[in-house]
């Protein structure tokens, strides 16, 4: 029988903790609230939706770097400049599965739209298994980082209305500042 270690062997496991970031800019759509840890933006909320828990514990910083650029990137976004993803350092926290639907949503062009459907028969055919519009819809609906990844482009069957965390009225407001070619129903 192999002898029992010693608690004196074991080396301690290094943890990391994240100490993350809060800011709460003003917007024709409502307020803010932008999380980071410090170089990405990890999270970015329209009021009326539900943060996630790293909100709670972000300490107050206003001058980050990360936060001005975003705040520069949501000032041009809603004079109606295009704007891309790509131009802020995104962090989103996410299963595998969610970051590859946010990474399909960052390629939506500004002013576009797709369907929970198209995103689900892309998959597929990069997978050659099935996937439905309901697990895709799952996972836009956890995009931490609203506006920038731009889940509000994301419509229903037929190129309907469908969900959005913070109400179909903010996803309205912010398709017609893109002046995508929507039904607005």
């Amino acid at each position: 029988m192999p002898p029992v270690r010693q608690l004196r062997d074991v080396q301690p496991v290094e943890q990391s903790v994240t100490t993350y970031f809060k800011t709460v800019l003003s917007s024709p759509v409502g307020d803010l609230l932008l999380t980071s840890d410090g170089e990405n933006l990890t999270g970015l909320w329209i009021t009326g939706q539900t943060p996630d828990k790293t909100a709670d514990a972000a300490v107050e910083n206003d001058a980050l770097p990360v936060f001005l650029k975003t705040k520069d990137w949501l000032d041009r976004y809603f004079a109606g400049q295009r704007t891309t993803p790509d131009e802020l350092p995104l962090k989103p926290a996410g299963n595998a599965f969610r970051q590859w639907v946010w990474a399909i949503l960052r390629e939506i062009p500004y002013g576009e739209t797709t369907t929970y459907g198209a995103i689900a028969r892309r998959i597929e055919s990069e997978t050659g298994g099935r996937m439905s519009a309901q697990a895709v819809g799952g996972a836009v609906g956890h995009n931490p980082v609203s506006i920038v990844i731009p889940c509000h482009r994301v419509l229903g069957a037929n190129g309907r209305l469908t969900g959005y965390a913070g109400g179909l009225h903010l996803k309205t407001a912010l398709l017609k500042i893109e002046k995508a070619d929507v039904r607005l129903v």
